[in-house]
């Protein structure tokens, strides 16, 4: 049983407090930029986890995705965040309003 609720919860898709507090353990701090990396998310997890806040209105106006500039040049990892290629995400420090 400990095995495949092990399995089972590493499936799980990461919540939005998972992100924010991942996200502001890492960065430091709510509006810095963060790179997606960072969340040790496999691509296409970061991909879909991403894509699935980003569609949602009352979330994604708090995400600010970006792709750094120089990326290629500096080997940083890019998503295709619903079609739009990504490497980095500030939040704000409202969505805390909605926890």
């Amino acid at each position: 049983m400990g095995v495949s609720s092990r399995s089972t919860a590493a499936r799980q898709p990461l919540s939005l407090r998972d992100v924010v507090d991942k996200y502001r353990q890492l960065s430091g701090g709510f509006g810095k930029p963060l790179a997606l990396a960072a969340f040790g998310l496999s691509v296409e997890e970061t991909e879909r986890v991403f894509g699935i806040f980003d569609e949602d209105y009352h979330i994604s106006r708090f995400f600010h995705f970006s792709l750094e500039p120089a990326a290629a040049e500096r080997a940083v990892q890019t998503y295709r965040i619903n079609g739009f290629p990504q490497s980095h995400l500030a939040l704000d420090t409202e969505i805390e309003s909605i926890l």
